[in-house]
């Protein structure tokens, strides 16, 4: 029998300014296996979740949609998804149970668009093994969706450009552009405007998950433009991730969207102090909530962190910055 493992690297290049250095962003490791004799092709595929640094909210369309201006920071925190030619169909499968297997799945939106969009007549076998927290404001269906997107575009030798695959990825959420992406990125508008930044890695992260979830419907539902006072100085805070100076950040990271959230569920403003009272440098809630996280310079602080927030149902994960 003929077996054969490569490792397949997806470089992002980039310039920040005429005088800066040429930037290398690998924002996904694809592992493909190939056994000859049987006819198996598979794909393994990292899908990282995210945090926000930043979530601004500068309009809102006739559509209804928020216009956005925030920051994405990749974490090393992932699902693990893999993908397997089959003979017909969609076949997927979470190792938990509580996932939907089905087309409420955004991971299986995303197959059925890259099946019906591309023509292909074969099927794909998803399995998805999940660590991100659900309905927590950590792009964890998103993720797997972009995962999916590149899986297949792989599997099937597509060869479908980034671009077309974020329009693509568009098409099935807002952070599925920014899935596509990774690493540390400006994103506008509903999403699809994204400016890859200077890298903020090697952060340590500490999430806080409690025992319920925030749907994002319900989040920008409850959200009221016209009493916001004052926005994100988001360039004033980019500043500060340049220099990794916590402390500035700390000054300039918000999310408009904790001005709903914690004042719905206080627990989550108890969070935020704790955090910071444990040696957090700066604490935020990521997205839509209700996850709560801290960026710590003491990894010996963050763990004591992590047990002491631990108690009483929260899903604690100690996790960094890529």
């Amino acid at each position: 029998m003929f077996f054969s493992t490569g490792i397949r690297y997806f470089i992002f290049l980039s310039w920040k300014g005429e005088k800066s250095s040429l930037q290398f962003r690998c924002f996904c490791v694809i592992v493909r296996n190939k056994v000859r004799t049987e006819g198996v092709d598979f794909m393994l595929v990292r899908a990282n979740a995210k945090i926000n640094l930043s979530l601004d909210i500068v309009g809102k369309r006739e559509d209804g949609y928020h216009l956005l201006e925030m920051i994405m920071q990749s974490i090393d925190l992932h699902d693990d998804v893999t993908l397997e030619e089959t003979e017909e169909g969609i076949l997927l499968t979470c190792d938990k149970k509580y996932i939907p297997a089905d087309s409420r799945n955004i991971a299986y939106k995303a197959a059925e668009l890259i099946k019906e969009t591309y023509g292909i007549t074969k099927g794909v076998s998803i399995r998805i093994n999940k660590n991100i927290p659900v309905s927590a404001g950590l792009a964890g269906g998103s993720t797997d969706a972009a995962a999916v997107l590149k899986g297949m575009n792989e599997l099937f030798n597509l060869k479908i450009g980034q671009k077309e695959l974020m329009a693509i990825g568009l098409r099935l959420g807002a952070d599925v552009p920014f899935c596509l992406t990774g690493g540390t990125c400006l994103c506008k508008g509903i999403g699809e405007v994204i400016e890859v930044l200077e890298p903020f890695q090697g952060h340590i992260i500490l999430l806080v998950k409690p025992p319920f979830g925030i749907s994002t419907k319900e989040a920008y539902g409850s959200f009221r433009l016209d009493k916001i006072k004052k926005h994100v100085e988001t360039e004033k805070l980019i500043s500060a991730m340049k220099r990794s100076d916590l402390t500035l950040m700390n000054y300039h990271m918000r999310n408009l969207l904790e001005n709903v959230i914690l004042a719905k569920h206080p627990m989550l403003k108890n969070i935020k102090q704790t955090l910071i009272r444990l040696g957090a440098k700066t604490s935020l809630m990521s997205g839509s909530g209700p996850t709560i996280y801290g960026i710590f310079d003491d990894m010996e602080k963050a763990r004591k962190a992590e047990s002491f927030l631990s108690k009483g149902g929260n899903e604690v994960i100690l996790t960094k910055t890529i």
